[in-house]
Formats: structure tokens, C-alpha cells, sequence
């Protein structure tokens, strides 16, 4: 659901280092007919058609309502939904601006990615300070994706679940007991993902997993 890179930006001729394992194992499951697709999030914003071409990823700009099984989903990144936080929207309208986009490609790739990175980093220290304040003390329904599925929900009552991402905070919200707000989490430090298996979606996290599976395996032996 977005944010597969700290950073990413598609020059004509370079390729940024550091992914070439990633893009291998992606590659493994196109390769094998696997659909993998990509919903834009607020650091790849710049990934244009390279994946599509290099790799066979499936790329999402806006949202997509989707069905499986019978059930509507609601599928995107999340940044710049629900209320507030102007002052990201004004910047990623800046950031999609093609003009933006071409004066950033003239910068060399070293310093154009040590910039991003930096501030990248420095984005994502201040937003885990301000996620340890809402764990501290705020509700989970004061959250904005929460806010906006809901104001969505109104709108198209048959969105059985809202899943995204961007916020790095897992949670499983009910909606007026007819839909669910699914924020799956991050990568980096809680291994969060979501499984939906043709009734119900459940938030899942990667080692819990992995113990469950090497207990069972334990068992059989």
C-alpha cells in the first residue's frame, strides 16, 4: 500500500542503489504470475512506469474500489486523506507539479538522494514522535484515515473495508458495524500485514507468525 522505498525518484538513466534484492524476489513473483501491485504512498511518489517495465509491478496513482469474494474494498495509500494536515497536501501538490519533477532530475543523483533521504529521515523521526503521543493518549477514532473512511462510508455504504497505509500504526477500526478501517502498519519495526480470506480480514504480524508456524512444526515432529 505505498512507501515500498524511503525514497525513490525515476532518473532517465540511473537506477537508485539498494534494492536489487528487493526487486529480485518482486521479479520472482511476476516471473511466476503473481499480480503485485503498488499504491503510490508519499515517499515513492515519484515512481512513474520503470517498475511496470523492469519488474511487471502494477502501479496505483489514485485509490481503486475493488471486489473479492463478494466484498468492496476501498484500496489506497492514504496521505493527504481526512482532515488536516494542509500543510502536506500544499507540498505534494508541489512535489506532483511536472516542472518539480524535471528540475529535481537535473540535481546529481548523490545529491538529489542525500537531500531526499534527509529529509525523509528527518519527516519520519518527528512523525514517530507524534505517533508515541497518539499511542499515549489519543483515541484510535480521532484518527484522520478513520475520519475519512467513515465521511466515505456515507457516500457508498457497500465498502465492506477501507485498508491502507502511510500512518506505520496497525489498526482494525468498525465503521458503524457495516465496514472496517484496516491501517496495516509498517515493514521497518512491527512487521504488520493483513489477510483477508474470503470472509474476514485480520491484521497479522510477520514473527508472531513465524513462531506459531515453527511451533507447529515442533509438534509434528
Amino acid at each position: 500500500m505505498g512507501d515500498l522505498f524511503d525514497f525513490w525518484f525515476e532518473y532517465t538513466t540511473v537506477v537508485p542503489k539498494g534494492f536489487v534484492r528487493l526487486f529480485g524476489k518482486l521479479a520472482e513473483f511476476t516471473d511466476r504470475g503473481i499480480a503485485v501491485h503498488l499504491f503510490r504512498g508519499n515517499h515513492d511518489i515519484w515512481a512513474f512506469d520503470y517498475l511496470r517495465k523492469e519488474i511487471g509491478i502494477q502501479l496505483h496513482r489514485e485509490h481503486e474500489i475493488a471486489e473479492f469474494w463478494g466484498k468492496k474494498f476501498f484500496l489506497a495509500h492514504g496521505d493527504g486523506y481526512g482532515p488536516g494536515d494542509h500543510g502536506y497536501k500544499f507540498i505534494k501538490k508541489v512535489f506532483e507539479l511536472p516542472v518539480n519533477q524535471w528540475l529535481f532530475r537535473w540535481l546529481h543523483p548523490d545529491w538529489g538522494t542525500k537531500m531526499a533521504l534527509y529529509w525523509s529521515r528527518k519527516s519520519r523521526i518527528a512523525n514517530m514522535a507524534k505517533e508515541g503521543k497518539i499511542e499515549n493518549g489519543g483515541e484510535p477514532t480521532r484518527e484522520r484515515l478513520f475520519l475519512f473512511a467513515k465521511e466515505y462510508l456515507e457516500q457508498h455504504p457497500d465498502i465492506s473495508f477501507f485498508v491502507m497505509g502511510h500512518r506505520h500504526r496497525p489498526l482494525d477500526i468498525p465503521i458503524q458495524d457495516q465496514a472496517r478501517c484496516i491501517i496495516l502498519g509498517d515493514w521497518i519495526n512491527l512487521y504488520t500485514y493483513a489477510v483477508f480470506d474470503g470472509i474476514t480480514m485480520e491484521l497479522k504480524s510477520f514473527p508472531d507468525q513465524a513462531k506459531s508456524s515453527i511451533k507447529s512444526a515442533s509438534r509434528a515432529e
